[in-house]
């Protein structure tokens, strides 16, 4: 047997006890600890080593690792801790680990080196105070051994099974046959460039339409890639909760298949919808599910990977079962899964656990990225943050008096950044010096405040920091991808400001993820055109694009151009009553399910409120702002075989895409829109942005994103071959041949009178 692990993950194995423990205590950022890193390794006398990369073998276990540092004069290996707050609070666990690492690294340099004896020590740097604390102990070459072979004892079992699991898994994935009798229209094409990425360790990108089975077209050839490639784990990302419904849905059916291989499948869920005890805070003294979790957590684990697909209702069944949390069970288990099902922020975000778990373990990594027009907005969000005022009093109002007076400095530099022409958004060159110096100043207070307060509850003060670490990381990596802008708004006592950091290229952020990743394959039926996505998500240059050809023929579509109405701004007043009478002629024309598509909330009530009072006949059923999860269920449950329900939608919202209505379920759909995002003072900065990163800034911040919600809603018709139905495009613009070319090549396209 050869096994690899990590010195990490060894001792996290192994040398983790006690409650789990997650008071308060902001770590420093990525690059506070890299910094801290280099400024004690810079700091030692000549002929110091650093990242030493070291391996050592006990019984067909390889472990590797790289020691932070060795001084060969002092004869002393250091393994650097950088840390914020007061060092004397440090759960015993932590030390208990670090101490651990320490020795285990001592074991493979004197193993290395021929040593006999080494010193031992554990460097604490404190971010906040440039201070080192170190402790050390001598330790004889066969103490460390022993200590050594200890460890992996207690991890060699887990690493036999480890082991079989791995060869069984990857023999049957070289003999798995595809789960169904044969490939749909457009699946093999698919399936076959998805292989390709893989084996090439390429980027694709895939365009492929609704029906053709995307989901299993992809997992199928990437996990069968996975023995040649020796790919140890694949991601399946989604942007919201049916798409991971449909990989875990998918996953079953590659599993059923006969001689197929017992992957083990692990779905992750969001903090909020997966903790049992939400009133409670994340340590032993709080939550009883926190209390001992790492003296269960064997026991967990154990128990969980004898099931092949833990999704969130069965992995939450093993954990109560071992009395243990399910979130942080979810993420111990993603360690020794096959497959790992979760959001886009597991892989994309700043501080994305399944990326840094990748990193640290060297894991081969394919990633699948589902409905991936998606992950630009999202990828804007996550490298966005913001702060306003109200947050500032609410953390005031509970706080000490040091933190007091750190945010009233705060608030007065914050007055400084109302713009003195009066403006209502203004965009700054750079962040404002004396803000980010006031706001450093008062997250240092906090971060003191909370050093002498460990067990203070959750609250205000605890929201606000959290939002102003998340301006000073972003702050730390200011770029042209971003701006920094002010929003004035009205407040209790006057104009305020709103100041944000808000992304609006992502590419610098994400592209190094999908350099790390041995293959990525990104799958949308609206991923056109591919320059755009490849330009503003940071793909490698030579990403592979195709465009799976529709199983759909045009006949199945009767698509309308009304060119007559325009939906221009301009134009919105004298559009509702002819808009109006168009919904209520089709209607007429057609009884059944319709949906009508609007740019706003605004525009789909006065057309719907004219419907009622010229139309008062027609079923007319309307989305609402802010809709819940039950009234949107009920929505779509009104649309029911055989119907005759008039639904009134905002285009881009809940309704317009990730919907299945198939058959007469809807038999058409009217779009009132181009789509085109509102022209404001933060899309017209954007514009500017793209003009001077791509050249092309009005179809990247409003034609390409517009017409891309259109094709989205419009595919909510057809779903199935044996679909019939009817899309009517509601203005003249949709005649141009720019926005033409970017609806979808199998539509024929019919052409009404011009206005």
């Amino acid at each position: 047997m050869q096994f690899t692990v990590a010195v990490r993950a060894l001792c996290e194995f192994t040398a983790k006890a006690g409650d789990l423990d997650l008071r308060f205590t902001p770590s420093p950022t990525a690059q506070e600890g890299i910094a801290g890193h280099a400024l004690v390794t810079s700091s030692r006398a000549p002929g110091y080593e650093r990242e030493i990369a070291l391996t050592g073998e006990f019984e067909g276990l390889r472990v590797r690792g790289r020691a932070d540092g060795y001084d060969p004069g002092r004869n002393r290996l250091e393994e650097i801790k950088t840390f914020r707050g007061d060092l004397a609070r440090q759960p015993a666990n932590h030390r208990h680990l670090h101490w651990a690492q320490a020795k285990v690294y001592g074991a493979l340099l004197c193993e290395a080196r021929g040593l006999q004896q080494v010193v031992v020590a554990l460097v604490y740097f404190d971010v906040a105070r440039q201070k080192e604390t170190v402790l050390e102990v001598v330790h004889t070459r066969d103490d460390l051994r022993a200590f050594f072979e200890d460890q992996c004892r207690r991890f060699l079992a887990w690493a036999m099974q480890e082991e079989a699991h791995r060869t069984g898994r990857d023999a049957a994935l070289g003999a798995m046959a595809f789960p169904h009798a044969e490939f749909r229209e457009g699946q093999r094409d698919l399936a076959e460039a998805a292989y390709k990425a893989a084996v090439q360790r390429r980027c694709l990108m895939a365009q492929a339409p609704t029906g053709i089975g995307k989901t299993v077209g992809t997992l199928f050839p990437v996990l069968k890639a996975c023995p040649g490639q020796q790919i140890d784990k694949v991601f399946f990302l989604a942007a919201k909760t049916p798409g991971r419904q449909l990989a875990l849905d998918a996953l079953h059916t590659i599993g059923a298949a006969p001689s197929a291989p017992q992957l083990r499948v692990v779905e992750l869920t969001a903090r909020d919808k997966a903790c049992e005890h939400p009133d409670k805070a994340c340590h032993g003294e709080s939550c009883p599910l926190a209390k001992g979790f790492y003296d269960r957590l064997p026991q967990a684990r154990a128990a969980a990977i004898a099931h092949a697909r833990l999704d969130r209702e069965s992995l939450r069944e093993v954990a109560l079962q071992a009395s243990v949390c399910p979130y942080y069970l979810s993420q111990e288990l993603a360690r020794w899964a096959d497959v790992v099902v979760g959001d886009y922020n597991y892989v994309f975000d700043a501080n994305a656990m399944l990326h840094a778990m990748a990193r640290e373990e060297g894991w081969r990594v394919a990633l699948l990225v589902d409905e991936a027009h998606n992950l630009l907005e999202r990828g804007r969000q996550m490298y966005s943050a913001e702060l306003g005022l109200g947050a500032l009093r609410a953390a005031r109002s509970t706080a000490s008096p040091p933190v007091r007076r750190a945010l009233d400095r705060l608030r007065r530099a914050w007055s400084d950044l109302l713009p003195a022409t009066g403006e209502r958004y203004v965009v700054l060159d750079e962040t404002p010096g004396e803000w980010m110096h006031a706001l450093q100043k008062a997250s240092a207070a906090i971060s003191d405040h909370f050093d002498e307060a460990p067990h203070e509850p959750p609250g205000a003060l605890q929201q606000f920091h959290f939002e102003v670490l998340a301006i000073l990381r972003l702050a730390e990596a200011f770029g042209p991808h971003s701006i920094f802008d002010v929003t004035v708004e009205e407040g209790p006592r006057g104009p305020q400001a709103r100041p944000c950091i808000r992304n609006l290229i992502p590419a610098p952020f994400l592209g190094p993820r999908f350099e790390a990743a041995h293959a990525t394959v990104l799958f949308s039926a609206t991923l056109a055109p591919s320059g755009f996505y490849r330009d503003t998500l940071g793909l490698p240059d030579d990403t592979v694009w195709i465009d799976v050809a529709s199983p759909f023929r045009a006949e199945q579509l009767q698509v309308q151009v009304v060119r007559s109405i325009s939906t221009r701004w301009a134009d919105r007043e004298r559009s509702l009553v002819p808009i109006a009478d168009l919904v209520a002629q089709h209607y007429a024309a057609q009884p059944g399910n319709w949906l009508a598509f609007f740019s706003s909330f605004d525009y789909l009530q006065r057309v719907a409120a004219l419907v009622r009072e010229r139309h008062p006949q027609l079923p007319v059923l309307e989305q609402s702002p802010s809709m819940p999860e039950a009234q949107r269920r009920a929505f779509l449950d009104s649309f029911v075989p055989g119907g005759r329900t008039l639904g009134f939608a905002v285009l881009g919202g809940s309704f317009g895409e990730g919907i299945d209505l198939p058959g007469d379920r809807l038999v058409g759909a009217f779009i009132a829109t181009l789509g085109l995002p509102q022209v404001n003072a933060v899309n017209e900065e954007m514009r500017r942005r793209m003009q001077d990163a791509f050249g092309a800034g009005w179809d990247y911040t409003y034609l390409y994103p517009g017409l891309r919600k259109v094709v989205q809603a419009a595919g909510r018709v057809i779903r199935t071959r044996e679909d019939r139905g009817t899309v009517v495009l509601i203005d003249d613009r949709f005649g141009r041949p720019e926005v033409r070319a970017l609806l979808p090549a199998w539509w024929q396209v019919q052409h009404g009178a011009r206005g």
